[in-house]
Parts: C-alpha cells; sequence; structure tokens
C-alpha cells in the first residue's frame, strides 16, 4: 500500500495533473451503426412515418440535439414530423422516444473493459479526471446513474454547454473547471470529428483509441498521433 509520503511524492513529480476522457467509445462501448439504425427505423413504425425519410431527418438533427436546441427526444421528433407533414398522436411520440431512450441508455451504462479500474487508480493517485462529450439532452441524467459519474470531477455535456466537438471553447470549459493548464492534462477519445486534433492544437497530450473489435465509426478521424488499445494502457502513461 502507498503511504501518503510516497503519494505525494508522487503528485509532485507528475508531469500530467488530469486526464480527460471522450464519452462514446471510449468509456462506454460504441453500438453498430446498424444498432443505431434499427432503433430509427422502429421509431419511424411508431410513428407511421416512412422510415427512410425519418431516419435521414434524424441524422440532419445531429447538431442541433447535441447542443442543445432540442431540449428532448419528444421535442426532436415532433419537428421532425412536423417537417415530414405527418400528424402524430402525444402517445406515438412518448413510445419512439421511448425505444431511444432505452437505445442510449444501453450505450451509455455498457462500460468499457477496464473504465473503472482506470478511473479509480487516477484519483487514488491524486489526477483530476473530467468527461467531453457530444450528447444529446438525456445522456446527463442517465451518467449521474452509472457507476462511472462519482470517479470523474467535471463532466461537461455539449447539450448542457451549446457547444460541440472540435469547438476549442467546450474543451477551454473542462480545463477552467478542472484549474489545470491544457499542457498537463492527457485528452483520450476514439477520434469522432477531428476532436484529437483540435485537444492536441490546444497543447493537451491527445491519445486516440482503438479498441479491438469496437465499432469502426465512418467519422473517425485520421490520426498519426499515439494510440492505445485499452483504458488499461492509460496506467502506462501517469
Amino acid at each position: 500500500m502507498e503511504g501518503r509520503e510516497e503519494r505525494v511524492n508522487r503528485q509532485n513529480s507528475m508531469k500530467y495533473e488530469a486526464v480527460i476522457f471522450d464519452l462514446g467509445g471510449t468509456l462506454v462501448h460504441n453500438s453498430y451503426w446498424s444498432e443505431g439504425d434499427n432503433a430509427l427505423r422502429r421509431m419511424a413504425s411508431v410513428l407511421a412515418v416512412p422510415p427512410d425519410d425519418f431516419v435521414t431527418s434524424w441524422h440532419a438533427t445531429f447538431e442541433e440535439r447535441m447542443t442543445g436546441i432540442f431540449q428532448s427526444y419528444q421535442a426532436c421528433i415532433r419537428h421532425i414530423c412536423q417537417q415530414l407533414g405527418v400528424d402524430v398522436q402525444d402517445d406515438q411520440i412518448e413510445s419512439a422516444a421511448r425505444i431511444r431512450s432505452d437505445y442510449t441508455k444501453r450505450e451509455i451504462t455498457t462500460t468499457q473493459e477496464g473504465a473503472i479500474e482506470v478511473l479509480s487508480y487516477l484519483k487514488l493517485n491524486g489526477y483530476k479526471t473530467g468527461l467531453i462529450s457530444d450528447c444529446s439532452a438525456e445522456t446527463p441524467t442517465i451518467w449521474k446513474s452509472t457507476p462511472l459519474a462519482p470517479l470523474i470531477n467535471v463532466a461537461v455535456f455539449s447539450c448542457e454547454v451549446g457547444l460541440k466537438k472540435p469547438d476549442p471553447r467546450i474543451y477551454q470549459i473542462a480545463i477552467e473547471k478542472l484549474a489545470i493548464s491544457p499542457e498537463k492534462c492527457i485528452y483520450i477519445a476514439d477520434g469522432i470529428g477531428q476532436e484529437l486534433l483540435s485537444a492536441s492544437q490546444l497543447g493537451m497530450y491527445a491519445i486516440q483509441i482503438r479498441v479491438p473489435g469496437e465499432y469502426d465509426d465512418p467519422y473517425r478521424e485520421e490520426w498519426s498521433g499515439p494510440v492505445i488499445s485499452s483504458l488499461k494502457d492509460v496506467l502506462t502513461l501517469v
């Protein structure tokens, strides 16, 4: 067992003081594209709208959902149905929203192997921990119920701050709340939408995680920087 003096000495010599994580594909699993598509098509069936049109319209609202313009799945679903010129009942909207909520909950509550172990180690050894997630309005509530939430010092959700990655301002919010400089921070993510490049340009040590067998998102950025294959590899970096 490491004593207090050893821990203080270790902290004083640490090159990095904080580790900030992405959520989907990093701390929790990413579902395959087909799983999300199937959920959307089941929603379309409940709403009695053309499935291809609904899927296309749903993806077109990505920015609005991620930045909190739509404060609920119900609001987004209602907007899409209005755009498609389809009259739907409230109970249909609630049923469709429930399908999406269940899908989201499965994603967020399926933690990556080693996530709890790594976060616990970081906190025990004096590192600050952060989360930056591009997500819709339901995610923060679900997040609070996960075993990961108490292990994160600062969680920044795009839907709450009105910004999404790779906007540098969303990283700066996390850095300021953690009270650290970017040069003292590691950022770990699967690399969707230039998030690693943006973190690196701010001065953070950006690392891509590519878990074998994990869904290879078509929006993953081309990354020439450091790559790890498991969250447990983080323990070799701090």
